[in-house]
């Protein structure tokens, strides 16, 4: 276990399709004793299996992460708490209260099944900017989720981002092993990101299938993983599909070292 909780590419854990499925029963008795599955327990084994933080995105039409979940986790669970949120006044009223560890600002819109795309840095960067600053004031680290570009990289360095969040999807939608073009889209941003200081991380499709090839991208430093655990968890159970992926992910440092040019 200590191995593979020293890997260098650490692994945060999003528990929303927890909350989905108590959702889909308890939604009217958010009070009731017997409502599960538990959106703690969930997390502590999560933990316990090697999760470096725990992801949870608390969207404004609160579909599966209430408002209470989010003060709950911050409290009692061991690593770090990582919070999405669209850039909105109440929504950010709550994570000034919350104060996570990182919060990840995402698009967000009311009909998507999940978050569709990155966020348009270039148009929106003043207001982004703002709400950054407002963040990191209060102690938390801040990333945004952006599509592999080189003007949306550099204008996230430029607005204070201390991370960003590459979205996957269109890597990992193109085939199970994931898309080479889309790989190269995402192999650039990681150098141009690097550079430019800021961390790397990385989310949205992710699974044990595509993760061999994500893994050959240089600057690694997070990887937000949820779906996909969450869905092997119902068959082999959420601790074992969390340390399946850890496992896997120890060999990261190795397979990254070294490459300059793509593969």
């Amino acid at each position: 276990m200590s191995e593979v909780l020293g890997s260098a590419l650490k692994l945060g854990v999003n528990i929303d399709h927890v909350a989905t499925l108590r959702q889909a029963r308890y939604a009217l008795l958010p009070d009731a004793h017997n409502a599960e599955p538990c959106l703690i327990a969930a997390a502590h084994e999560s933990e316990a299996a090697g999760a470096d933080s725990i992801t949870v995105h608390l969207r404004q039409d609160r579909r599966h992460i209430q408002d209470r979940d989010v003060f709950e986790l911050k409290e009692k669970i061991h690593t770090k708490l990582n919070l999405e949120m669209g850039n909105t006044a109440e929504i950010l009223e709550i994570a000034l209260k919350v104060k996570p560890d990182f919060v990840c600002l995402v698009p967000e819109n009311r009909q998507e099944i999940t978050t569709e795309g990155g966020l348009d840095v270039l148009k929106n960067a003043a207001a982004l900017k703002a709400t950054i600053a407002t963040l990191q004031e209060s102690g938390s680290k801040v990333s945004l989720f952006v599509d592999p570009a080189p003007e949306t990289v550099e204008a996230s360095a430029a607005i204070g981002a201390d991370m960003i969040e590459l979205h996957t999807g269109a890597f990992a939608n193109v085939s199970p092993e994931g898309g080479q073009e889309e790989w190269e889209k995402l192999y650039e941003s990681c150098r141009l990101a690097h550079a430019a200081g800021l961390q790397v991380n990385a989310g949205h499709g992710i699974t044990l299938m595509n993760l061999p090839k994500l893994m050959q991208l240089p600057h690694l430093a997070e990887l937000n993983v949820g779906h996909h655990l969450v869905a092997r968890g119902v068959f082999i159970g959420l601790g074992r599909a969390v340390r399946e992926m850890k496992t896997l992910m120890a060999s990261y440092p190795q397979l990254s070292a070294g490459l300059d040019v793509m593969t």
